[in-house]
């Protein structure tokens, strides 16, 4: 990925004046947005800093139409459909089940997918050549759940019961089964929590701490990624250690993440693509993208609050 970053700077750099210039004059672009969080979210505003960057400024030649789910699950096949109505040039989504409501919504409209396996999941057919109206990236974040929880049982050394925290809206049978499985092997009892919406998870995490979990992995999902805040705060106040699958939540107060840095991703790669179908690049020219790097944060100043002595071979 860092290789075709380079690439893209280096032509950028020397094309971006004549890409500005070869912009129709007075045209706005219309982004219909079907991701979780809303505009304020310090997220998201570093995504349309990164488009201003780019030369598509909102309120001048972006219009956004929002529909942000975290709070509305149940709406998203009502988002798309409006979304399609709007006539917007781009639908931009995040996560599989918005994906597919998008994808039934519309055949045409160009739609730019950050979701967790798009070839792997039938999304697009092709990751160099996406023959549809999908590309975007992969994070590959769901085939790490159990990877996360094997880092979770050596972050907590005596680990004997543990919960997982799963989103029943994108989170497989047979994930969990696996995941069952493979603590079974390890003499580790684990127990599922499944919530399908936010207002579900602080009761979740209640039961898991009933339960006589002393962690918690809380699995790949858009929703529970959504409302993390949440989940840090509350594992924090029962003191139950949690592993998440993005590095940065780690640093914004979790105890242990690993993945690969939604902040890379998100902001570096989606607005160069974004650009592309603005200026007229067909689907099929832009290829869906993958990390290629993979990284472990454990934050101490959490572990030390919670009373967690994490080993120093991990």
């Amino acid at each position: 990925m860092r290789r075709r970053n380079f690439i893209t700077l280096l032509g950028g750099a020397a094309a971006w004046p004549l890409a500005a210039r070869a912009q129709q004059a007075g045209r706005t672009h219309r982004l219909g947005w079907l991701l979780p969080l809303t505009r304020d979210a310090p997220v998201n505003v570093a995504f349309f800093d990164e488009l201003r960057r780019r030369g598509f400024i909102e309120g001048q030649n972006l219009t956004v139409e929002y529909r942000p789910w975290a709070l509305h699950f149940d709406l998203v096949s009502q988002y798309a459909a409006e979304l399609v109505k709007a006539r917007v040039d781009v639908i931009i989504t995040g996560g599989e089940e918005t994906l597919r409501a998008a994808q039934e919504a519309t055949k045409t409209i160009p739609i730019l997918a950050l979701a967790e396996d798009l070839l792997g999941s039938g999304f697009v057919n092709s990751m160099a050549r996406p023959n549809g109206n999908t590309t975007g990236v992969s994070i590959l974040a769901n085939v790490l759940d159990g990877k996360r929880q094997e880092i979770l049982i050596e972050a907590v050394p005596g680990l004997r019961h543990m919960a997982a925290l799963a989103d029943s809206n994108t989170t497989a049978v047979a994930k969990l089964d696996a995941l069952q499985k493979a603590a079974g092997a390890r003499n580790i009892e684990l127990s599922i929590h499944q919530v399908a919406r936010g207002e579900e998870i602080e009761t979740a995490i209640a039961m898991a701490k009933a339960s006589g979990a002393t962690a918690l992995n809380v699995l790949a999902s858009p929703l529970l990624y959504a409302n993390r805040q949440l989940i840090i705060d509350r594992t924090a106040a029962l003191r139950l250690p949690a592993i998440y699958e993005f590095p940065e939540t780690a640093e914004e107060g979790g105890l242990v993440a690993y993945g690969s840095r939604l902040s890379e991703l998100f902001l570096e790669v989606m607005p160069r693509q974004l650009a592309e179908l603005f200026r007229g690049v067909k689907v099929v020219d832009i290829p869906v993208e993958q990390p290629t790097k993979f990284e472990l944060v454990i934050n101490l100043k959490t572990a030390k609050a919670m009373g967690v002595t994490v080993p120093e071979a991990l």
